[in-house]
């Protein structure tokens, strides 16, 4: 861990891979995490284990991040890496079941994320998303 903010009653398991974030109060990261530089974790967020959580994303409070999410923030769109990296961010009270991936995109609060989705676009919307590209279900 280095240049890490911490909150009050922050739980680390290590081993871990964290810098240049700031994880808030009461938050949770499981061993074999990755949160790298310009991250925010909220509030009360529990981060499971094995998840990598790349630079310039934005987690919101009362979140959950299953086991082995993975998050980027390049959509190689154009064949070749970016020169910015672009920003993903998670509202509030939402929920990434284990293995899903995240694109760069926002999130809105009160969202579920099923297991194994990738979320592709923006989700604007509260409600339960599933599949590839995880689409609205409930």
């Amino acid at each position: 861990m280095k240049n890490v903010k911490q909150g009050k009653n922050v739980k680390i398991i290590q081993p871990v891979n964290i810098y240049g974030c700031t994880l808030k109060n009461d938050v949770f990261v499981g061993p074999f995490v990755e949160i790298q530089n310009d991250v925010i974790v909220g509030n009360n967020t529990r981060v499971q284990s094995h998840s990598f959580i790349c630079s310039n994303v934005s987690i919101g409070k009362f979140c959950f991040i299953g086991h082995g999410v993975m998050f980027t923030n390049d959509k190689f769109s154009d064949q070749k890496l970016s020169k910015k990296f672009l920003a993903t961010k998670i509202g509030n009270k939402v929920y990434i079941g284990s293995n899903a991936t995240i694109l760069p995109i926002s999130i809105c609060d009160n969202v579920v994320i099923g297991a194994g989705s990738v979320v592709t676009k923006d989700i604007k919307e509260s409600g339960i998303y599933a599949g590839n590209p995880a689409k609205k279900i409930k």
